[in-house]
């Protein structure tokens, strides 16, 4: 084991991460992230038609992400690896505690192993759930093409990595503890102590401090977030030209950033309508680096979708195939049956009469197997607006 790897399984024996106390009941809500359907739906613009599938939760920590997909996913099979014995131990203390395992119907096996070998794990997976590992290995790219191999063709993976440009005065705050522990980095416990002493001593003014206490102090009040932000020993922080060069070496397709709406261009300088018709001519990437560039401090990491071909992916602009579908409700809603709810990104949101009724009749399927053409010929629902309830996650469509 190289002595990077040694200092982070360390790191996360001393200080389990994340640090989500253990429930005596499943966890609230949702995450559409870790939710197949809803995040193949989001992928590809229709549900999935498979439904026995395999899930990697490549690095999971204590398990508050594996108890998602657990629950999201109630018939797949998951393997969870982490390097972390502690943090492993914690994983399945919480899948037991909180009941999560009552109604789970699938298989979970927990490994540890690092995210390097899954080469020595069996088969292939549908869905890979990698956040917030891949900046802390060693080489990167070494995990991030083992993940890649890993996916089934048609296949998904989420991934969350650091981003430079947000997380400035963080990469300061950690060289400044580095120096004051000088032979003593590496002790974890005493590396808290000195980013503590040092937040409480430097004026009130001060960049890193106002930063701090704008952004993070609220997580940072447990020394394993704080441990995990400020005393890494090993953290790769990306911007937007760099994370590209780090996805082509995958072999994998971007498919989009799973928070899309901080990644919209007119929310910065939309009331501009000459500096909006320069950025038409710019590249995607070069329009995602002008918005990074603009609002860093919004920009602290990056979460997006890969997948592998052939991932088939409908827009749906075919008017008679748009009626042939069979619609449903996204699963990842909270409030339905309401006409004030939150979406998939737990948004609060307000629908229309004639949404509502169309979504009335998306939610008898699939029992009742009704068309998108059944349902229009009974409202006075557009194909028009069917594409708008699809584009805002509010249902997926079944391609019939």
């Amino acid at each position: 084991m190289s002595e990077v790897r040694k200092a982070v399984q360390k790191l996360y024996n001393t200080y389990p991460f994340p640090p989500d106390p253990l429930l005596d009941e499943p966890p609230p809500g949702y995450n559409w992230r870790w939710h197949y359907q809803s995040a193949y739906n989001f992928c590809t613009g229709m549900k999935p038609q498979k439904e026995k599938i395999r899930i990697l939760d490549a690095g999971c920590g204590t398990g508050s992400g594996t108890e998602y997909l657990l629950l999201h996913n109630p018939t797949a099979d998951i393997v969870a690896i982490d390097i972390s014995e502690n943090a492993l131990a914690t994983a399945q203390k919480r899948l037991e505690k909180s009941g999560v395992l009552n109604n789970f119907q699938g298989t979970i096996t927990f490994k540890q192993l690092p995210l390097e070998s899954v080469n020595t794990l069996e088969g292939s997976f549908d869905l890979i759930n990698c956040v917030g590992v891949l900046h802390h290995l060693p080489e990167p790219e070494i995990g991030i093409k083992a993940i890649a191999e890993k996916l089934a063709e048609g296949g998904i993976m989420h991934i969350f990595v650091y981003g430079e440009l947000g997380r400035w005065e963080i990469q300061l705050m950690q060289k400044a503890i580095a120096l004051l522990q000088g032979d003593n980095r590496g002790d974890y416990v005493d590396g808290v102590k000195v980013g503590r002493e040092i937040f409480a001593t430097l004026p009130e003014d001060n960049r890193l401090v106002t930063k701090e206490k704008l952004r993070w102090q609220w997580e940072n009040q447990r020394d394993e977030c704080f441990a995990d932000m400020y005393v890494h020993p090993q953290e790769v922080d990306y911007n937007i030209d760099t994370l590209f060069k780090f996805i082509a070496v995958s072999g994998l397709e971007f498919i989009g950033f799973s928070n899309p709406e901080s990644w919209q261009l007119e929310r910065l300088i939309g009331k501009n309508q000459d500096l909006i018709n320069r950025a038409k001519n710019l590249t995607d990437q070069q329009r995602y680096r002008l918005i990074e560039l603009l609002d860093p401090d919004n920009i602290t990491h990056y979460e997006f979708f890969l997948g592998k071909p052939p991932l088939i992916k409908e827009n749906w602009q075919d008017n008679q195939l748009l009626k042939q579908a069979k619609p449903e409700l996204n699963p990842c809603l909270l409030g339905w049956e309401s006409k004030s709810l939150l979406n998939y990104q737990f948004h609060p949101i307000t629908i229309d009469d004639e949404e509502f009724s169309f979504m009335q009749y998306c939610g008898k399927n699939p029992a009742e197997n009704l068309t998108v053409g059944d349902i229009l010929s009974q409202t006075n629902f557009t194909l028009d607006q069917v594409r708008s309830l699809v584009k805002k996650q509010l249902i997926m469509l079944v391609n019939n």
